[in-house]
């Protein structure tokens, strides 16, 4: 069974069974696993009043039952409630019984004796599906808007690009389910911002929590996550809770995932399969509640070819997944953010700078931005401090426009002005030609390697083999 869903789910799961004892025990159950959301009904002639009051994530009803049977009440509950998978669990295990509830439109059927991690996957797979269509139901309903419904969650981006309005309204939809989400994108896209509006629209209780692991090695990255005990080694004087329990019921945001070793891998997949950790020196695991996201700017689907990046733990990451498109894929949005870079600067230096955002956006038109939306901000704040009290203009930014290779004095960055290509009396294999045009689009991109391969319609690895080649 799929174990994807650990998480305590938003809407309650109805257990039904005339058996008190029984109900009280499988709470427990379901409860030391995390799922601590359950409402109990000891008479099956109340079901449809009690999923006609409140919304429930599924039922899992007896099949044995006085009244009403669990098998009687399956086509009730399909009928009125589709979207809510129905459990039917039995004291036996009849082949029959179970066609017939599988007919009836039952989703899973469950025999009380088998093991009791039968029983919590079964619930499991069962608030999965429930969560899968809702979401489905909500793309359905978002998919012919112009705008998203809960424009607030998205104040903190800046942009009116039709690809990232989508993202926007695919946020929407996904924000309150339990699964991981992964976003990618280059680095300076604006990825920590999406995963604080994918937070704040959940509408969990915990904090958003965001940790960088790049460059952390295993056991600083156990630490940072985990926490230890005190005395766990030389130095742990005090305990320390992790972050893993600092996003308790909230967001727990992992930036720069591609750079994880494989020894952290394997704990992270950990942590994703079992909703389980143990801090450094315990002997004790804790149950996590915390909705992992994760972000990097590397391929890790290159990764995994590479043998770098697990297969299972891309698996589990990639629950949702979002690919923020670069600045130079939505040059639109150069007014608009450098309007706001502007106001940024005007709120901390208290002066106000005049400009021309149009002349400066067609002035910027055709620079690659190879740090996109933060290079961006950088250089709207370096260029207004430059100018002084002067009229923000063009020239301020061609000063920091310098790309390595450029000579001193040179003028750096040159709009594009539509020049041909030109060739002497001896044309250039179509070799040369491709190793100028690599080493051009390294120029512009200032050697990023992934930028320079997109400018110029070649994959990364193509741009990697020659410069390893050339040296």
């Amino acid at each position: 069974m799929n174990k994807s869903t650990g998480l305590t789910p938003r809407y309650p799961l109805l257990l039904v069974d005339d058996e008190d004892s029984w109900l009280q025990s499988f709470r427990a159950t379901l409860r030391s696993q995390g799922i601590d959301n359950v409402v109990l009904l000891n008479d099956g002639a109340k079901v449809m009043e009690t999923l006609a009051q409140r919304k429930f994530c599924a039922v899992a009803v007896d099949l044995m039952m006085p009244h009403v049977s669990g098998e009687e009440l399956i086509p009730q509950i399909v009928e009125e409630h589709p979207e809510i998978p129905v459990l039917v669990i039995s004291g036996l295990n009849e082949i029959k019984a179970v066609v017939n509830c599988i007919r009836k439109g039952a989703f899973d059927f469950i025999v009380k004796t088998e093991d009791r991690n039968t029983l919590i996957a079964g619930v499991r797979h069962a608030i999965e599906i429930f969560e899968l269509r809702q979401e489905n139901k909500s793309l359905q309903q978002r998919f012919f808007k112009d705008s998203p419904d809960r424009p607030e969650l998205f104040a903190e981006i800046v942009t009116a690009h039709k690809d990232m309005v989508s993202i926007f309204k695919y946020i929407e939809a996904i924000a309150e389910t339990s699964r991981p989400a992964l976003i990618t994108g280059e680095s300076g896209v604006g990825k920590e911002l999406i995963a604080r509006a994918l937070h704040n629209g959940s509408g969990r209780k915990g904090k958003f929590v965001a940790v960088n692991v790049a460059g952390l090695d295993d056991n600083v990255f156990s630490d940072t996550l985990f926490g230890h005990k005190k005395g766990a080694f030389t130095g742990a004087t005090e305990a320390r809770i992790g972050l893993v329990e600092k996003a308790k019921n909230g967001t727990l945001f992992l930036d720069e995932i591609g750079d994880l070793s494989p020894a952290s891998q394997t704990k992270l997949l950990r942590l994703l399969q079992e909703h389980e950790f143990m801090p450094l020196g315990s002997d004790m695991s804790k149950r996590s509640s915390a909705r992992i996201i994760t972000a990097t700017h590397q391929s890790i689907t290159a990764m995994q070819v590479e043998g770098k990046f697990r297969k299972d733990l891309f698996f589990r990451l990639r629950g949702h997944m979002l690919n923020i498109p670069p600045l130079r894929e939505r040059r639109e949005d150069l007014p608009l953010l450098i309007s706001h870079f502007l106001d940024e600067v005007q709120r901390e230096t208290g002066s106000e700078v005049e400009t021309d955002v149009h002349e400066l956006s067609a002035f910027l038109e055709t620079y690659p931005f190879p740090g996109n939306v933060r290079e961006l901000q950088h250089l709207v704040h370096d260029a207004a401090s430059i100018c002084g009290n002067e009229e923000l203009k063009a020239e301020h930014f061609k000063k920091l426009l310098v790309v390595p290779g450029d000579s001193p004095g040179s003028e750096g960055f040159v709009p594009d002005s539509g020049e041909s290509v030109s060739f002497g009396t001896r044309l250039p294999t179509l070799q040369e030609v491709r190793a100028r045009l690599i080493e051009e689009a390294l120029r512009r991109t200032k050697g990023n390697q992934s930028s320079a391969a997109q400018l110029i319609g070649v994959t990364r690895q193509a741009v990697s083999k020659y410069l390893k080649k050339n040296g």
